[in-house]
């Protein structure tokens, strides 16, 4: 009986904190706010995030991957061992993303290259482009619990596909890598810049005859607060 009753207040407390390790609403903001962020844990699951311009995020949304702002370089000898000659070291560097790995934030091949000393692999300039699916998102402190939070999102592919020999991406910081241009939410809103690339395309068409000036105001109309507000 005694161990019934203590299974059964185990499972509760359990429960109890699995349901505090996971928030239905989550904002930018809220990730900003000390009065906030101080009474959330590490790796708490987040069902539906506010991003800083706006976008919204929920689980099974869709995100393109976009330009990668790093680089690797790899340096290898040659003519090293038993080659005959002086031994030379050859570089070479490809562009790689900064805020975007391969595998799970913490997961085999990340576990994989711990062991082996290596950093997480970071994802090349192949998967530019690439459309993903929300798997999982995930929010932790950026330091101690006095670091505001970054939002982590696990990255799968629409039809299930393994990314080579990973099953997933990860985006280890959303927000940064939104920043650097290295992922895009397609329901974020249109920013100044494209508002004005827009507009400009549109006066082009109007210019030569290929749009209507009825058609033309209506853009305008729309494009001209993103364009002021900002």
């Amino acid at each position: 009986m005694k161990k019934l009753i203590f299974g059964i207040l185990s499972f509760c407390v359990f429960n109890s904190f699995a349901q505090k390790a996971q928030l239905d609403e989550l904002t930018f903001d809220d990730c900003q706010n000390s009065a906030f962020f101080q009474k959330v844990k590490n790796n708490t699951n987040v069902l539906r995030y506010t991003a800083a311009d706006g976008s919204l995020l929920e689980i099974g949304d869709t995100l393109v991957i976009g330009v990668p702002s790093g680089s690797i370089t790899a340096t290898t000898a040659v003519g090293a061992g038993n080659t005959v000659g002086v031994a030379k070291a050859r570089s070479r560097t490809k562009s790689s993303f900064t805020t975007i790995i391969m595998g799970r934030p913490v997961g085999f091949g990340s576990i994989m290259n711990a062991m082996a000393g290596e950093a997480p692999e970071n994802a090349g300039a192949n998967m530019q482009g690439e459309i993903v699916v929300i798997s999982e998102m995930k929010v932790s402190h950026k330091g101690s619990r006095k670091k505001p939070l970054a939002l982590t999102i696990l990255l799968g592919e629409p039809n299930g596909r393994a990314f080579g020999i990973n099953k997933y991406m990860s985006v280890v910081d959303y927000e940064k890598s939104v920043l650097g241009g290295e992922i895009r939410s397609l329901n974020a809103p249109m920013t100044r810049d494209e508002a004005i690339s827009k507009l400009k395309e549109s006066k082009e068409l109007l210019d030569l005859g290929l749009m209507e000036q009825s058609e033309y105001d209506k853009i305008k109309q729309e494009l001209t607060p993103v364009i002021m507000e900002q």
